[in-house]
């Protein structure tokens, strides 16, 4: 390699060492809570000035001679050189930069750092369902949270995302750990996953017959209906039939009546024969005379006795016989 050449890659190492960036601390700073931006390992001897800048704009500064009163802002420096930053928002994420001086006025320190915010995760929670034997473990908040799922103390390749599932097979009985962190804060929730198989036929069997319970009553309605307006239009039928072989059969006949089933039957009181004379029931309110009287009324209305062709068969109580006169001896009379 000539001497051009190594010249050449020294000044290009050179420049590139010259021009790689020094490495900022990172720092990360939950969301809502306040920070301290400490400046490890410094020792503050023969310090009168310290300027905090955010990005390229100076955000405060302090002066020990001064002895200036920090105000309740949004950023307070201490005469450690710490910076407390309130109530952190996205937009605090930045780079922030410390320089100090001595009393000298010589610059004794820089250093920069790099704020992150993110938001805290919430408590995770477990969901499972034994149909499907799955189980779902998610959380509601947090900035790029990591979930870490372990069953039956077997870790689950961890995701990148606010929910994980797995599907379990031929288990019963599962205990599961699930574990949600980012950078500033780490929740987790344990649970006992408990599937009988009783209970998952009895859970598919509900499943898979509640969608159709309605569709199944609907059609048994709806045969029960359509039957019974067969039923009713086959007995209508039947009757139009009877009535018009009826009406024939008496065109026929004569005007015997003719007796259409589903007509009103004739009571049987109306079809028999009247009572004689002397069974026919009296008027109400009239009373029975009694026997003796009964027998006198029955001789006043006795009819007059009938020709002797004629023999009536006499009904009711025997009638009182005449008295019949002794007839006189012969003797008495030729006497007489």
């Amino acid at each position: 390699m000539s001497l051009a050449c190594q010249i050449f890659l020294l000044i290009f190492v050179f420049s590139i060492q010259g021009a790689a960036p020094a490495n900022d601390d990172i720092v990360w700073g939950t969301l809502g809570q306040d920070i301290n931006l400490d400046i490890p390992g410094f020792q503050m001897i023969n310090i009168d000035d310290i300027h905090w800048e955010k990005g390229k704009k100076k955000v405060v500064r302090f002066q020990i001679s001064n002895k200036p009163k920090n105000p309740d802002e949004k950023y307070n420096v201490s005469v450690n050189g710490t910076l407390k930053i309130k109530h952190l928002m996205l937009e605090d994420s930045d780079t922030y930069k410390v320089v100090i001086y001595d009393k000298d006025g010589k610059n004794a320190l820089e250093k920069t750092f790099q704020l992150k915010i993110q938001e805290k995760v919430s408590t995770p929670n477990i969901d499972w369902n034994c149909i499907n034997k799955t189980l779902v473990c998610k959380i509601s908040n947090g900035t790029d949270p990591e979930l870490k799922l372990y069953v039956n103390g077997t870790s689950i390749k961890p995701v990148s995302s606010k929910f994980s599932t797995y599907r379990f097979i031929n288990k019963r009985k599962i205990l599961v750990n699930c574990t949600a962190e980012n950078k500033v804060s780490k929740e987790s929730d344990v649970k006992m996953i408990t599937c009988s198989e009783k209970g998952l036929d009895l859970y598919f069997i509900i499943g898979v017959c509640g969608g159709s319970t309605l569709f199944v009553i609907f059609m048994v309605l709806l045969i029960f209906y359509i039957n019974k307006r067969k039923k009713q239009n086959s007995r209508k039928n039947d009757e139009e039939l009877e009535i018009r072989a009826c009406r024939l059969t008496t065109k026929k006949r004569g005007p015997k009546p003719c007796q259409v089933p589903g007509s009103t039957p004739q009571s049987p009181a109306a079809s028999r024969p009247p009572p004689p004379p002397s069974h026919r029931p009296q008027a109400p309110g009239h009373r029975p005379p009694p026997p003796g009287h009964r027998a006198q009324h029955n001789q006043q209305r006795k009819a007059p006795p009938p020709p002797a062709t004629q023999v009536y068969q006499q009904k009711g109580p025997p009638l009182p016989r005449p008295r019949v006169q002794p007839k006189a001896p012969r003797g008495a009379t030729g006497n007489s």
